[in-house]
């Protein structure tokens, strides 16, 4: 890029990163939401009244778990809080990440982003959901697709030691490796980004990071990723609208570059005529009688009003809500007695997967846009272990020179418990203050490290600090295997109730993205089920 090239993207850049709102991503009326995505505003029937088996979510657990239990015969409703989003080749179904409107946040009206700006939007059942708790935001799905529609895509199985320390012989890490490892990545299509999209112009900010950790002394490998890669080609080549080459990811692809659930697991699934997905189904209470379990349920139009309230029942209940929608239903229900029998590890030993983001600045311009799948990542074990990611900036599309990691340390001491507030029917997650400092040093030592090699420099000011850990892409735990469960995700007490998402994992994956490992999990654990249960 040359610098009248540079002058021009930065110059559109600066009305955007010193305005104090975008207030034009505000479209104001529903009727705009409904002509852009009408797919959404579709009536969803009522569930019936009662199947053998109800999943909550629809993210990797619920979605391989309805898989599963379809492919066995049995008839499964799949309850989703979220929308059903529509792809398409050339439609932007979709909000932008850098001007979000209300497609993009689940019933928010502002978000601050990582660069340090803050986005104003319309409140609308978009499809990212930032909850936000004293001392830690937490990010997660709310559609059809849950966390695999709005992730960054990667995909990586942890070493056998992390692995091993988290679990401690509960899980046996051969047979991960041997057989659900191995199925998920066929069932998913998992592949490292492909030379020819690495040498592409929007992996530009790619092969710098890779340049700059190389001058450090690292050695960067190549990520498995759930980007098709044959989509993003066709963004390169104009058969698409751009998205994964134009920095969108957090409030999904309109394109359908990620081959997120809606196109394998919950297609399949729904393909058997034995599963139904019904969103805009957002479950509010779970009773249990004893014989039943009775999940009571609120259906939301996309503009959040009430279009009706009922209960439906099952025998046979599968939480995969994700790890703070599956430990406030266990919360509220011990608080409420609504389960009988729920022990004292229910919403314990909750962690952020140590997620940490870094910047550094004035770095070497590669193109004039930034890619957002992630190329590569590198791993320093020299103190607590820490992955980091080649990232994009999220929400800022164009090529600033800004370098963007994710990073992940395996930390197994920061953790926090959910308790239940009566006087306001709501379950809070008791993050301490300073839980991650130990991850944001860690991460630090290696940025800093990254930058003295490279001549760049720590941090984005004055918008963004070098290093944030106010946020968690990563919750796990609350319903620990092992402790609130047993070791397949049977919930301790209550008969024929099933944990199948990341609220299984205690806090950590071992310094990777945890997809993979909830996934296998869930493919381990439904097969078990299956077999001993039905």
């Amino acid at each position: 890029m040359d610098r009248r090239d540079f002058i021009k993207i930065a110059g559109a850049s600066v009305p955007f990163a010193l305005a104090p709102s975008t207030s034009h991503a505000i479209w104001g009326t529903v009727a705009q939401y409904r002509q852009a995505v009408p797919e959404i505003f579709q009536n969803v029937p009522r569930p019936p009244a009662y199947t053998p088996a109800l999943v909550i979510g629809s993210g990797f657990g619920g979605a391989i778990t309805a898989l599963r239990l379809a492919q066995a015969g049995i008839q499964t409703t799949v309850l989703e809080r979220g929308f059903r989003w529509p792809i398409s080749a050339r439609r932007q179904t979709f909000s932008t990440d850098m001007f979000p409107d209300g497609r993009g946040y689940w019933y928010r009206t502002s978000f601050k982003q990582l660069t340090g700006l803050t986005s104003f939007m319309d409140s609308f059942g978009g499809v990212f959901d930032c909850v936000d708790y004293d001392n830690i935001s937490v990010w997660r799905g709310a559609c059809v697709g849950g966390g695999s529609v709005v992730f960054t895509g990667v995909m990586i199985q942890p070493e056998r030691r992390y692995f091993d320390a988290i679990f401690n012989g509960l899980v046996n890490y051969d047979e991960l490796d041997r057989v659900y490892y191995p199925r998920v990545r066929q069932m998913l299509r998992l592949s490292p980004m492909p030379n020819d999209v690495y040498q592409s112009a929007p992996f530009g900010h790619s092969r710098i990071w890779d340049t700059h950790t190389r001058k450090a002394g690292y050695t960067p490998v190549g990520n498995d990723s759930i980007f098709n890669w044959d989509v993003v080609r066709g963004e390169l080549k104009g058969g698409y609208r751009p998205s994964a080459t134009l920095g969108e990811s957090n409030l999904g692809n309109s394109d359908g570059a990620k081959f997120d659930l809606t196109q394998n697991y919950l297609k399949l699934a729904e393909q058997t005529g034995k599963a139904t997905v019904y969103p805009a189904h957002e479950v509010k209470n779970v009773y249990f009688d004893g014989t039943r379990y009775s999940v009571d349920v609120i259906k939301r139009s996309p503009d959040g009003k009430q279009l009706d309230r009922y209960s439906v029942t099952c025998d046979k209940l599968f939480l995969a809500a994700g790890s703070i929608g599956t430990s406030e239903i266990l919360v509220r229900a011990r608080a409420l007695n609504h389960i009988p029998n729920l022990n004292e590890h229910v919403g314990e030993g909750w962690g952020t997967n140590g997620d940490v983001s870094a910047v550094r600045t004035f770095g070497a311009l590669k193109g004039l846009t930034q890619g957002s799948p992630s190329a590569s990542r590198i791993t320093d074990a020299s103190g607590m272990p820490t992955t980091l990611e080649n990232w994009y900036v999220p929400s800022l599309s164009v090529n600033l020179g800004m370098n963007a990691s994710l990073g992940m340390v395996f930390d197994q001491k920061n953790r926090a418990s959910f308790r239940y507030d009566g006087s306001r029917d709501r379950v809070n997650l008791l993050w301490p203050k300073n839980g991650n400092d130990d991850a944001i040093a860690a991460v630090r030592s290696v940025n800093n490290r990254i930058a003295a090699a490279s001549g760049t420099i720590p941090g984005a000011w004055p918008f963004a600090p070098d290093c944030s850990a106010s946020w968690t892409a990563h919750p796990l735990g609350g319903a620990v295997l092992g402790r609130a469960t047993d070791a397949w995700g049977r919930v301790i007490g209550p008969k024929h109730l099933y944990v199948m998402d990341g609220a299984m994992i205690p806090g950590t994956t071992g310094a990777v993205n945890p997809s993979l490992t909830i996934s296998a999990l869930a493919e381990r654990n439904i097969e078990a089920i299956l077999k001993q249960d039905f």
